[in-house]
């Protein structure tokens, strides 16, 4: 097994051949990891609020476990090409995330009169469409050889070029709610 996963690690990351069964269950696999590791990230912020930090420490160090579980059955999926392939690929999730599948679970939640859902599914669908924008931008920066500073919400996830707004356009987060971007 070792050496098949090294083998395939140096292939730079193209998909092996992998029957739909597996396939599937790869890819429920990688959602389960991330969620998982996403959850365990907001058990720790909130044990930090609790002060409690040894058990902050604990779910920060099983969330980077899950981190890496979820990163090797992504890969697996799908790989990761050069950055413009990349660049071209996240331009185009993101234009779809925003034009087909946040309208139909916004729509789904306006008639379903869940008004929490629904604030989060318009948010969500205005920051990707800003996404996709950033990703063309970067297509044209790689070419010019430019480099920007970002800055993201911690609210929705807009994210800001260059510096953080006063106030964050979609959900209105104050300035202070931005963090620079790694």
């Amino acid at each position: 097994m070792r050496k098949l996963l090294k083998s395939y690690w140096h292939k730079g990351g193209a998909r092996i051949g992998l029957k739909d069964r597996t396939a599937n269950n790869v890819h429920a696999a990688f959602v389960e990891e991330a969620k998982a590791h996403q959850r365990l990230l907001l058990f720790a912020k909130k044990a930090e609020e609790e002060d409690l930090p040894q058990i902050a420490h604990l779910f920060r160090a099983v969330a980077t476990a899950e981190g890496v579980h979820s990163r090797r059955h992504f890969a697996l999926l799908e790989g990761v090409a050069n950055t413009q392939t990349n660049l071209e690929k996240a331009f185009q999730s993101e234009t779809a995330v925003n034009g087909v599948h946040y309208p139909k679970m916004l729509r789904e939640a306006e008639e379903d009169g869940e008004e929490a859902a629904t604030l989060v599914f318009s948010q969500a669908r205005d920051v990707e469409d800003g996404h996709a924008k950033l990703y063309r931008k970067a297509l044209n920066h790689i070419i010019a050889e430019r480099s920007t500073e970002y800055y993201v919400c911690t609210v929705c996830g807009y994210v800001a070029e260059r510096k953080p707004p006063e106030t964050c356009p979609i959900c209105n987060a104050p300035e202070s709610k931005f963090h620079k971007a790694d």
